[in-house]
């Protein structure tokens, strides 16, 4: 792995400020070298990390997106379709189509994605973090006119996990073109994930969710970025390994010896230089994150560790294939704790570079 991700801290994505200058300023002092960009829904609800992700799909009503169903059957969504799939095969053949400027996120979805592609052009990070939901979690939340969920419809699914290829593309360029040095990490926001397996989803196979996964995947590795896979529940953590993740994100303050039982998955993972981001500061749990401490935070990362490390794998493996975030966003805290969960972040990480 490279020596420079080692240990890092990274952010999952949402604060709940306000002001996005403020927000900004957290990714400053604490994101320095791997900056992210604050998706912030009480500036605007368009920034829900579902709404957000939106603008392209045939059909998507993006002056008005809230309570948004899509109508298969519609003439609209007919016409809009035929030019999304021409434009997919343009751009997919030609990253540099203008086309892929009608997919990207637009200032009125994100108040703050100007401000972090300011940082990369200032500060000329080796990586940069963009994130966006997952293709699982975004056909699981969006249902047609009939409240059917889209995950039930193959033609749909295509549908969208092409959108988000279409949206991991234009984040990559926009990165790219604000310091070509720097390494884009698109994260996927996956969920929902830990409801696969579940009755609501007896029909859809971990198989089906590898390979919607992986297309996306493989077009952000193909175009120089590295793919990140989040899931803040029980997951089914060979799903995002096989779909061929380079970072996984799993939430170990709720859930480290769930993760523990994919060690013979994990081990395979790490040889192949994949990493693990552990999700171990608690933005879940206002109170735990109100009172918990260093000492007990990189106690909960030895832990973890050693959950692996009882099995088999080597602990130099696993540590030098690690980063530090929190179990999940930060959108539901209040802002004063938010800050004390990045600042965390960060001090959790600084402690375990100093000691390791």
């Amino acid at each position: 792995m490279n020596e420079s991700l080692k240990l890092k801290p990274v952010a999952i994505g949402s604060l709940p400020h306000k002001n996005p200058d403020e927000a900004i300023s957290i990714v400053r002092k604490n994101f320095a070298q791997i900056p992210f960009f604050p998706q912030l829904t009480n500036v605007s609800k368009k920034e829900d990390m579902i709404i957000q992700i939106l603008e392209g799909l045939p059909s998507f009503p993006a002056q008005n997106p809230f309570g948004f169903k899509l109508d298969p059957e519609s003439e609209a969504f007919y016409s809009d379709l035929e030019e999304f799939f021409s434009d997919y095969e343009e751009i997919t053949e030609n990253s540099n189509s203008e086309k892929l400027e009608k997919y990207g996120i637009s200032q009125d979805f994100s108040s703050t994605f100007g401000k972090f592609i300011e940082i990369i052009r200032q500060e000329k990070p080796e990586y940069a973090k963009a994130q966006m939901v997952g293709p699982f979690t975004l056909s699981t939340s969006l249902s047609d006119t009939n409240d059917i969920s889209l995950v039930f419809d193959e033609t749909l699914r295509d549908i969208l996990v092409k959108l988000l290829s279409l949206k991991a593309l234009w984040l990559i360029k926009q990165i790219k073109k604000a310091n070509p040095g720097t390494t884009p990490i698109i994260f996927m926001d996956e969920p929902s994930i830990s409801q696969l397996g579940t009755s609501a989803y007896i029909t859809i196979s971990a198989e089906t969710v590898e390979d919607m996964l992986k297309e996306i995947c493989d077009i952000i590795r193909s175009n120089g970025a590295l793919c990140g896979i989040h899931c803040c529940g029980k997951c089914n953590w060979s799903v995002p390994i096989n779909a061929g993740a380079d970072i996984i994100n799993p939430d170990v303050y709720s859930f480290s010896e769930h993760f523990g039982l994919y060690a013979n998955q994990i081990n395979n993972f790490l040889q192949n230089d994949g990493k693990i981001m552990w999700g171990i500061v608690p933005t879940l749990d206002g109170e735990a994150l109100k009172n918990i401490s260093i000492e007990e935070l990189v106690k909960i990362f030895k832990n973890s560790v050693n959950n692996l490390t009882k099995k088999g794998i080597n602990e130099k493996l696993i540590t030098d294939n690690s980063l530090i975030s929190s179990s999940c966003g930060a959108g539901s805290l209040s802002e004063e704790l938010s800050v004390r969960a990045m600042n965390l972040i960060k001090e959790l990480s600084d402690t375990l570079r100093e000691k390791l």
